[in-house]
């Protein structure tokens, strides 16, 4: 049976973290404020975990229209795996799809924290995946203290011990001068990987792309704005001296870092641009294609899946059978196959696509 694209509805998720005016804009409300609602999971089905709403359940996206409407994305993958997410990509890694992408709107700087790659979630968490990440930088705000940053990765030499004296202290001040600092702009990529420390630095409005964990280790107990964050927000069920295993103390300078982290985009055979690929990480992949105006680009699935996520723009997703009306924030998980489709521009302004995909199979 053919599996044609289904339509994902973006799930907003609440954060300790203050943002998400500039994601209600995308979504048309130019009235939108910042609240706690500052990021929206895409293709997700994985379930958020925040202390004090363990009954409320957020992270998973539904789908609109078509036969699995209002079913969740989980609930769609699990009726079919191999047809759907591809038959290599379940052998290896099981019926999810091993990523989870997000769209995310900082107003103030996010706490100081660190995520665990795969082998020390695997020891301490008996997780397959850690949480290596990745961030598209789509736009940055000019109405911040700061100008727009990401601190990233440690300085050189420092030491287990003394970032523990900056915790059991809560030296915040000291712990920021201990990481580098990266002024960002609009286009730039970076990747983050697990055990590196990092904040995303108010003003950022970025897609982000990453192994599917909430396994978030944080420093600060205190948010910029002033929310007091759980301890088990903090070290994840571990407690305060285990999660210290979490980070990798290896430090470098600002400009070894930006040149570690910011990836180089490659061209790519089909037009499109390569912002991070298989070479960079196992973990995922993701591209930017663009159609002009009257144009129609034409796709040739791999036998894994992709998804679709609209930057800018207006046009027709066509496939053998069907069609579909794309604008921007129009989001599209499209199954396993080498089917092909095609997207055509009906409008002046280009339409600008990014085309994600889950980790690399064995």
């Amino acid at each position: 049976m053919k599996r044609e694209p289904v339509c994902v509805l973006g799930e907003r998720v609440w954060r300790t973290y203050l943002g998400g005016r500039e994601i209600g804009k995308i979504h048309g409300d130019e009235k939108a404020e910042d609240s706690h609602f500052p990021e929206e999971w895409m293709y997700s089905v994985t379930r958020a975990f925040n202390a004090g709403r363990e009954e409320i359940v957020e992270g998973l996206c539904k789908i609109a229209g078509g036969e699995y409407d209002e079913k969740t994305l989980k609930e769609y993958i699990d009726s079919d795996p191999e047809e759907i997410l591809g038959k290599k990509h379940v052998e290896t890694w099981g019926n999810t799809p091993g990523v989870l992408i997000k769209m995310i709107d900082s107003k103030e700087r996010l706490t100081v924290q660190v995520h665990p790659d795969r082998e020390t979630a695997k020891r301490l968490f008996g997780s397959p995946f850690g949480k290596t990440e990745c961030w598209h930088i789509l736009n940055t705000r000019e109405d911040c203290e700061e100008k727009p940053c990401l601190y990233l990765g440690f300085k050189e030499g420092i030491t287990r011990k003394e970032w523990e004296k900056c915790f059991f202290e809560q030296d915040y001040d000291r712990m920021l001068g201990l990481m580098n600092c990266l002024e960002v702009k609009p286009g730039e990529t970076y990747l983050v990987k697990g055990g590196v420390p990092h904040a995303i630095g108010a003003g950022c409005t970025l897609i982000e792309i990453q192994e599917p964990t909430d396994y978030t280790i944080r420093v600060e107990k205190v948010t910029p704005s002033g929310y007091t964050i759980d301890d088990s927000m903090c070290h994840q069920g571990l407690g305060f001296e285990k999660m210290f295993e979490c980070f990798h103390y290896t430090g470098a300078g600002e400009a070894a870092t930006r040149e570690d982290a910011c990836i180089k985009e490659q061209s790519l055979e089909n037009g499109g641009q390569c912002l991070v690929g298989y070479d960079s990480t196992p973990c995922f992949q993701m591209e930017q294609h663009t159609v002009e105006m009257g144009e129609t680009k034409e796709f040739e699935e791999e036998e894994v899946f992709s998804c679709l996520y609209v930057l800018s723009g207006k046009g027709i997703l066509k496939t053998e059978t069907k069609e579909y009306q794309i604008e921007r924030n129009s989001q599209f998980f499209v199954p396993a196959g080498k089917e092909k489709y095609c997207i055509t521009n009906v409008e002046d302004e280009k339409i600008k696509i990014l085309k994600m995909h889950g980790p690399k199979s064995e």
